[in-house]
């Protein structure tokens, strides 16, 4: 009884809180049956380490945040994140359109594995040009 009442331990309870709740929010996006959850899991676990963030003092804070930031990006790298992810949310319409910086994000474009493509045999002459005229549109669009 005297662990409920004491306020350290309701501080631990408001920290882990903070951290999970946005941790949460991407479980139940990728186990929910609304929407096929690929195209949408990697801006999802961008808005949840903003939200931690914010929640651990945002700029004022670096230090808290980071530990936390470290934690789920090890997690994330090691067992989540997959090209396929970083491919889903390129292609995704609606954070395309919203973000036409998408193009240029370095971290998704590697991902997706662009610069191997000329070197898959599977791959045709064709793909590799209608890519290149994809990306050229986009840059120009972008002026």
């Amino acid at each position: 009884m005297e662990t409920v009442l004491s306020t350290s331990f309701w501080k631990g309870v408001i920290y882990a809180m903070k951290i999970t709740a946005p941790l949460v929010c991407v479980l139940r996006l990728v186990d929910g049956e609304k929407i096929p959850p690929m195209g949408y899991i990697y801006e999802a676990m961008d808005k949840a380490k903003e939200a931690i963030k914010e929640a651990l003092g945002g700029q004022r804070n670096v230090r808290r945040y980071k530990l936390v930031w470290d934690i789920v990006d090890k997690r994330w790298n090691a067992q989540l994140h997959q090209p396929l992810h970083a491919a889903g949310y390129y292609l995704n319409p609606e954070f395309f359109y919203k973000n036409r910086q998408i193009g240029s994000c370095e971290e998704v474009i590697e991902e997706q594995y662009i610069e191997e493509a000329d070197n898959d045999s599977d791959v045709g002459d064709d793909e590799i040009e209608d890519e290149a005229l994809l990306h050229s549109l986009l840059d120009e669009d972008d002026e």
